[in-house]
């Protein structure tokens, strides 16, 4: 089989002569790669959409050069997403995947194109002018993961997709390992961030004693959100990255963190959308999801707080990398003042 190379696209990359082969391997239409273009997203992570024998498809694999965890990430995402397929989720579908890294370097899969808008990068001008669509949109996005904390994740096969026995019990020390492995980063002077140790031992002390099991998307802001052009609904969630078996409750709270306001520095995650604001309230957030979920929300409140301490932590690291030429000096600050922010939040709700 020939194969001409897209021009653009690195072969350290994606080989496409190697797809086109494994790709037929796979029972997949041949023929030559056409408009093949470079998606973005909110991960370093490669993406491509491209059509091939009249199908589109979209390849996901890590970055070109590889974390530790790369390959790990992407074999765990495909998994998940097969697993999500026959359910009501919104998320990507998986049309194959290859979880051996030594045809392409990396493991690899594809997907079927999501036809929608984010609006970390895109606001159309629909929900532009209509403040009811964008808190439509915001309420679409809670019912999302209320239904994604509902599928049986035992029935999809899912049982060792995560470790939920002490899920929470770990949280705090885990997220304060993190913060601390930071001062590795040459030139960062530590974690210049009020009410860290205050806001870890509230969450120690008000940790909720019985909750259910249910797969967590774990980063599930609306920069990570997929909506339809046509109409204010999620067409997917997208970036299943941190996703695991855990407290799904912990992905509201998540929603809950995010909400931005306009004037933020949060808000500067969501482009147009964060200087427009008109997302529902945290009130309207958690009736909404009680709409689709019979979970109890007796302590939506201290998911929130851990939502804030876990994502500030996370964010922080790009700013300790930064101090050492590893990340943007730029991105690094910006980060770091939603960290503030989200503390400034959490501290704010434990009062």
């Amino acid at each position: 089989m020939t194969v001409v190379q897209p021009a653009g696209v690195d072969r350290e990359v994606v080989d496409f002569a190697v797809v086109g082969s494994w790709m037929e391997e796979q029972g997949l239409p041949g023929g030559e790669f056409e408009e093949v273009v470079a998606l973005g997203g909110g991960t370093q992570n490669v993406m491509l959409r491209f059509r091939r024998g009249g199908r589109d498809y979209v390849l996901r694999r890590g970055p070109k050069h590889l974390r530790p965890k790369s390959n790990d990430v992407i074999r765990r995402e495909a998994r998940l997403l097969g697993a999500l397929a026959g359910t009501d989720v919104r998320a990507p579908r998986v049309i194959a995947a290859c979880a051996d890294e030594s045809v392409l370097g990396a493991v690899f899969y594809l997907m079927e194109p999501i036809t929608g808008f984010n609006p970390q990068t895109e606001l159309p001008p629909l929900y532009a002018a209509d403040a009811d669509l964008r808190r439509r949109m915001g309420l679409s996005a809670v019912e999302a993961i209320a239904r994604l904390g509902s599928v049986d994740y035992v029935a999809l096969g899912l049982t060792d997709y995560g470790k939920p026995d002490g899920f929470l019990e770990r949280q705090v020390p885990r997220w304060l390992s993190e913060l601390e492995s930071y001062a590795a980063n040459d030139g960062y002077p530590g974690p210049e961030i009020p009410g860290v140790r205050r806001v870890g031992d509230w969450l120690e002390r008000h940790r909720p004693l019985e909750w259910s099991p249910g797969i967590l998307h774990g980063d599930c802001h609306l920069a990570n959100v997929m909506f339809h052009y046509d109409r204010p609904e999620v067409a997917a969630l997208v970036d299943w990255e941190m996703s695991t078996i855990g407290d799904p409750l912990l992905d509201l709270g998540w929603q809950l963190a995010t909400r931005s306001e306009p004037g933020t520095a949060g808000a500067g995650l969501f482009g147009k959308l964060g200087e427009v604001g008109g997302l529902p309230t945290a009130e309207e957030m958690i009736a909404e999801y009680g709409r689709f979920s019979d979970r109890d929300l007796g302590h939506v409140t201290w998911y929130t707080v851990l939502a804030c301490f876990k994502l500030g932590i996370v964010l922080e690291g790009t700013h300790a990398r930064a101090f050492a030429g590893k990340a943007p000096k730029r991105v690094g600050e910006f980060l770091h003042a939603i960290t503030l922010e989200l503390f400034e939040q959490a501290n704010g709700l434990i009062e």
